[in-house]
């Protein structure tokens, strides 16, 4: 399968903002956009002309590099969300959301989507009792995901459920931190997915 194996940082720095690819080391000092506030690469620190594709282009990298997700794919959810009833940019946003690794990530089971990526194809999570070891699974209203008995004990979910008790769980889902599981109530509404993304510059750009 192909996947991005470059450096997490580095994506963050060509953005201009951090994606939260790395957990913990994202809320530190260490953090590469704190040290080097611009893009990488030799001319990372020249003006840049700002003009509407490339705004556009940005915007829909940022969305591909938050979810790690790869430019077929991602194109794939944007025709599939243009075929859906509503607003094709909320639905973009709704069907990347209901990913499998993104819900493992949300309910603090992994410190980062990478992470939860990680998990969910080693075997590590079960969907409805059944172990689903495809990420990009989507689930539905209804679904309970939950950690494997098996992976329970894993100190990599431990240090997940500790790091993450400074985010939120989203209201669209519900977590039982005592039975490492967690039930999705519905698919999100815009206000309820707290990223920083203009979806209508996606729509824009894939509408040309």
């Amino acid at each position: 399968m192909a996947r991005y194996t470059g450096a997490d940082c580095r994506l963050c720095r060509r953005e201009g903002t951090k994606l939260f690819l790395k957990g913990d080391r994202c809320y530190t000092d260490k953090c590469a956009l704190e040290r080097r506030n611009y893009a990488p690469g030799e001319a990372g620190k020249k003006r840049v002309k700002e003009s509407e594709y490339r705004n556009q282009l940005r915007e829909k990298q940022k969305t591909k590099r938050i979810y790690g997700v790869l430019e077929k794919q991602f194109r794939g959810y944007y025709d599939l969300a243009n075929r859906q009833q509503g607003v094709t940019g909320e639905n973009l946003l709704r069907i990347l959301e209901s990913r499998l690794d993104n819900v493992v990530y949300r309910l603090g089971f992994a410190k980062s989507r990478a992470e939860a990526r990680q998990q969910v194809r080693h075997g590590h999570i079960t969907v409805n009792g059944k172990r689903v070891d495809i990420p990009s699974f989507r689930v539905r209203p209804g679904d309970l995901v939950a950690v494997a008995p098996k992976a329970k004990d894993m100190l990599v979910i431990k240090s997940a459920l500790i790091s993450n008790e400074r985010v939120q769980v989203p209201a669209w889902l519900e977590v039982d931190i005592e039975k490492l599981q967690g039930s999705v109530l519905s698919l999100p509404q815009r206000d309820q997915i707290d990223l920083d993304i203009r979806e209508q510059l996606i729509v824009e750009l894939y509408s040309k």
